[in-house]
């Protein structure tokens, strides 16, 4: 067993070289997480080549929603349809706004005939609401939420369970048992490959982190820090609240809002519309359902009649790249480097640069990750429908509103990056994918 000391961190203190991230935004969610543990490069490889832990999301939540009327509140924010949703399952849920804009987007998953949890974020959003008009009790609770993914996941969560997992299909979750604590184990995750969750009580978080962790040592497993975990994001195809997109809010109340964001980009830090997204922007018009009434219906569903942008991967050119670097000794005013392996790397964000194409504005881009794994600089990109042609090639704005801006050539790629066997296609049986 390795040396730890328990803290109030979702994990435990072990005694080797950890770097930590702490905040201050009065935000309802944990003041430090771990940013980096063995390294950028080997955590970003951790989901192709094995498997990765990770334990960012714990303390978030989730949302307890129970009554008599928690599925028709449900129903009446989020654009999913909720009548084909079995209890021991899971939906990717989305609220918007009377503009259609999305203002949380999270884990729904379904406990009971009249009982729900909320993940990190999701509706009705991160803080309790102080009143709602239907017979139903929202509470916050406390518990861990990791994330195991990579090809060798799903062998490491057998090893530490004891337990057969075979028959766990996408989007299900139910009860196994890790060093002796009850444990819920689902199926899902951010990356695109076979990814799960695990959760419960945060009194238990330390214990089920070090007994998956000291059986996934022999996996080559990773612990991946909140310094890398934004790759996988924008590897897999998941645009994500406070990187590629903040919660939709009134125009007025925005430059007070600025104060607890990062707002930074070659868009004025005075527009907030290019920092919003529509689940149509981003691609989650399938998830919506007009079977019933939710806030933004009209809206919504006018843009799915006459969409105007959809989100795709920017694949960054290397050259124009290599000039931001080189301008920290070439340049009299060098322009605004990427570090690695995402920028910017100030939480939460509010990050928007323009991208253009022969000279007209074409849409948004939302920061940039390395991929260590593709070896290539990639961002997405919110782009008007009609330059979305993969091979297309545009113009990313870099640097900050009113400083240094460099124009980075970009192409249109597949969306998602990501193009192994997705987590949703694999035969757990067989390890092969499905059919």
């Amino acid at each position: 067993m390795s040396s730890k000391i328990d803290a109030r961190l979702a994990h435990p203190f072990y005694t080797d070289h950890v770097f930590y991230h702490a905040h201050g935004k009065g935000l309802t969610i944990p003041t430090v997480r771990a940013w980096a543990f063995n390294g950028w490069r080997q955590e970003g490889l951790s989901w192709h080549e094995g498997c990765y832990i990770h334990a960012g999301l714990s303390g978030s939540g989730p949302l307890r929603i129970k009554g008599p009327q928690a599925k028709e509140y449900l129903q009446s924010i989020v654009v999913n349809s909720l009548e084909k949703f079995p209890v021991g399952s899971m939906k990717h849920a989305v609220q918007c706004n009377a503009d259609g804009l999305i203002t949380a987007h999270g884990i729904l998953s379904r406990l009971g005939e009249d009982e729900f949890e909320s993940w990190a974020g999701g509706p009705p959003g991160p803080v309790v609401p102080k009143s709602v008009d239907y017979d139903v009790e929202i509470t916050d609770t406390d518990k861990y939420l990791f994330q195991v993914a990579g090809p060798k996941s799903l062998e490491v969560l057998e090893k530490v369970t004891g337990e057969d997992l075979r028959d766990l299909k996408f989007l299900r979750f139910r009860n196994t048992a890790v060093a002796g604590h009850t444990t819920e184990v689902a199926r899902l995750g951010m990356v695109g490959s076979l990814a799960f969750e695990l959760r419960g009580p945060m009194a238990d978080a330390a214990d089920v982190y070090d007994a998956v962790y000291e059986v996934g040592k022999a996996f080559g497993m990773e612990r991946l820090g909140w310094g890398t975990y934004l790759v996988n994001h924008i590897e897999g195809g998941f645009p994500q609240h406070t990187w590629t997109f903040i919660s939709a809010m009134p125009e007025e109340i925005w430059p007070r809002a600025r104060r607890r964001w990062e707002v930074s980009g070659s868009v004025d830090p005075a527009e907030l519309r290019p920092r919003l997204r529509t689940p149509v922007e981003v691609r989650w018009d399938n998830m919506v359902k007009f079977d019933h009434d939710f806030t933004g219906r009209d809206a919504v569903a006018a843009e799915i009649e006459n969409p105007r942008r959809r989100t795709v991967t920017l694949r960054w050119n290397h050259d124009d790249v290599l000039d931001l670097y080189a301008s920290l000794v070439r340049e009299p005013e060098p322009y605004k480097t990427i570090d690695f392996p995402y920028a910017p790397q100030r939480w939460p964000m509010a990050h928007a640069d323009h991208v253009t194409k022969g000279g007209r504005q074409i849409g948004w881009s939302s920061g940039t990750v390395y991929s260590p794994f593709y070896r290539e600089y990639l961002s997405h990109g919110c782009l008007d429908i009609s330059e979305t042609e993969i091979g297309e090639t545009v113009s990313v704005h870099w640097g900050d509103h009113g400083g240094p801006i460099k124009e980075i050539r970009a192409t249109v790629e597949r969306f998602p990056y990501y193009d192994g066997v997705r987590n949703s296609e694999v035969d757990l049986q067989t390890g092969a994918p499905k059919g």
